[in-house]
């Protein structure tokens, strides 16, 4: 009796060992590739609030997975990932629906070294979140998964539910589409670093002629407050109205209003400080030079995370 209950006991220990085991590891690969994939879903959704919570859920699915089954641990997680994220799509664009003005993606603080990657530095930008924006959830899942984190038409088919014919019409389609859109030309962050401090400059000092010089002559201004804080709600176009709106603005908080750089969404941003507390992150397009879209956030909950950098990768 007691030899048989010893050897049920270490028949129970050793299904433990494994158990811990699989455990330990399936916790080894989420943390090794949450990185990436907060990048995935961030880049899916445009929300970095979403983008956890899609993480959250993939974790619950992932640690649920027989790990021996298994051949390609990042895109089994990968695919998870876009799969959640593809769900929360849909239920923000039923949310920015009834949204008060314009919605923006939430800027994120990145580090230097972001900018480094072109092609991931391009995909991250405020201009072409924007852009993005603009697709249909599946044209967004499966233009991100091509053509930023380069996963062939058969894993991402995996990920989309379709066929991999199908994908690559809806990645032809979608890359079509956001080339239609996206900036004229490569911007270098040094390019957007001078127009930055120009309209600092001009700024600051209540240049009207120094703020025409910078903006482009069709510049749209887009200010996202949520209805918690004030924004315009609905784009201002064009040089002289952009600039004497920002001027007239600006000159209400004369002195109390501290403009300063900031790596935001891994290009050149300012971040506006009232009486020292974060109160606006303005992102901007440039196009040969000049700005050609200004992205003012102010939603006091799209800037929570702007305290600490948000590590992305592919």
């Amino acid at each position: 009796m007691d030899s048989e209950h010893t050897k049920h006991g270490q028949r129970a220990d050793a299904g433990a060992e494994r158990h811990g085991g699989e455990a330990d590891r399936a916790t080894e690969a989420f943390v090794a590739h949450r990185n990436l994939l907060f990048t995935v879903a961030y880049e899916m959704l445009g929300s970095a609030a979403d983008a956890e919570d899609v993480l959250q859920e993939t974790w619950l699915r992932w640690s649920g997975v027989d790990l021996a089954g298994v051949r390609d641990r990042r895109a089994y997680l990968v695919r998870i990932t876009t799969r959640q994220a593809l769900s929360r799509l849909r239920t923000l664009g039923r949310r920015k629906e009834s949204y008060v003005g314009p919605w923006l993606p939430e800027p994120l603080l990145t580090a230097p070294d972001v900018a480094d990657d072109v092609e991931l530095a391009d995909s991250v930008s405020m201009a072409m979140l924007l852009v993005m924006e603009t697709l249909t959830p599946t044209e967004r899942a499966v233009f991100v998964l091509r053509e930023v984190f380069g996963l062939g038409y058969d894993e991402i088919a995996e990920a989309v539910d379709k066929s991999p014919a199908a994908v690559r019409q809806v990645a032809h389609r979608a890359r079509a589409h956001v080339a239609a859109r996206r900036p004229r030309g490569a911007v270098s962050p040094a390019e957007t670093r001078d127009a930055l401090a120009a309209f600092r400059r001009a700024t600051e000092t209540g240049d009207l002629q120094g703020l025409l010089d910078v903006l482009a002559p069709d510049v749209v201004l887009l200010g996202d407050g949520g209805g918690i804080r004030q924004a315009v709600t609905r784009p201002v176009v064009g040089a002289d109205k952009v600039a004497r709106l920002l001027l007239g603005g600006f000159g209400r908080y004369r002195g109390s209003l501290s403009l300063r750089p900031a790596q935001v969404n891994a290009y050149p941003a300012l971040l506006f400080r009232l009486d020292g507390v974060l109160d606006t992150v303005l992102a901007v397009r440039v196009d040969d030079g000049l700005m050609t879209g200004l992205y003012a956030v102010r939603n006091p909950e799209k800037l929570v995370r702007m305290g600490r950098e948000t590590t992305l990768c592919r």
